[in-house]
């Protein structure tokens, strides 16, 4: 399994590397995740500078990729040329976003009418992109996956680890990276969020019991009171 960790400059190390590392876990599988980015080095939100390991048209080949979210998104979001060079497909590939990932996710015309997870301060722009958003963590439909809130990586990586390999190592995977003492209560909590969504078929309802055609029929995305 070849993974792309879309990165970009202005990026959160967060997102990036800490679903790399617990993806990378699986190594001995034959799996391998690759910082991902459309220049040869990007600089992070905190002035960490590193050097790409795939440039971005890698994502068109990769089996799986993550789209991570930075303080820049917006404006990548608007290059239109820069969003022309990624192309993705969830009918072969896994597809996760992060936070502001989500934005780009959204601009790229795969969440469709889905309810997807971002972080507080993109919510607004991903509502505007005509995308519901949900208060949760993690949510997945099909081979599409979206989280919200920076520590959230874990669950794109476990789930899609999951998909891609077994939930046995899922688990394996994170009971690893865990902190010492509280490794059954890190395997637990993540196997419990993404545990729902591993078949593919999940479909998430709204508080108020209607599911996203209903609600959100005719591309009427805006998020339900």
């Amino acid at each position: 399994m070849q993974i792309a960790v879309l990165t970009f400059d202005g990026f959160n190390e967060l997102d990036s590397f800490v679903a790399a590392a617990i993806l990378n876990r699986m190594k001995a599988q034959g799996w391998a995740a690759h910082i991902t980015a459309p220049t040869p080095r990007v600089t992070s939100m905190n002035g960490v500078t590193v050097e790409r390991q795939k440039p971005l048209e890698f994502a068109a080949d990769a089996d799986a990729v993550l789209i991570g979210s930075g303080i820049r998104t917006q404006d990548i979001a608007a290059d239109r040329d820069l969003m022309s060079q990624i192309h993705l497909d969830p009918a072969r590939q896994l597809v996760g976003a992060q936070c502001s990932g989500t934005l780009l996710l959204a601009k790229l015309g795969l969440i469709g009418n889905l309810p997807a997870c971002t972080d507080l301060t993109t919510k607004p722009w991903v509502v505007e992109a005509g995308v519901g958003v949900i208060d949760e963590p993690f949510v997945a439909h099909g081979n599409i996956a979206t989280a919200g809130g920076c520590l959230a990586s874990q669950y794109l990586a476990t789930w899609m680890i999951a998909r891609g390999a077994s939930l046995q190592d899922a688990k394996d995977a994170m009971h690893y990276v865990a902190p010492v003492g509280e490794k059954e209560l890190f395997v637990s909590r993540a196997i419990s969020v993404v545990e729902p969504f591993l078949d593919g078929e999940a479909q998430w309802a709204w508080s108020d019991g209607t599911f996203p055609d209903d609600d959100l029929a005719g591309g009427n995305a805006a998020e339900p009171s």
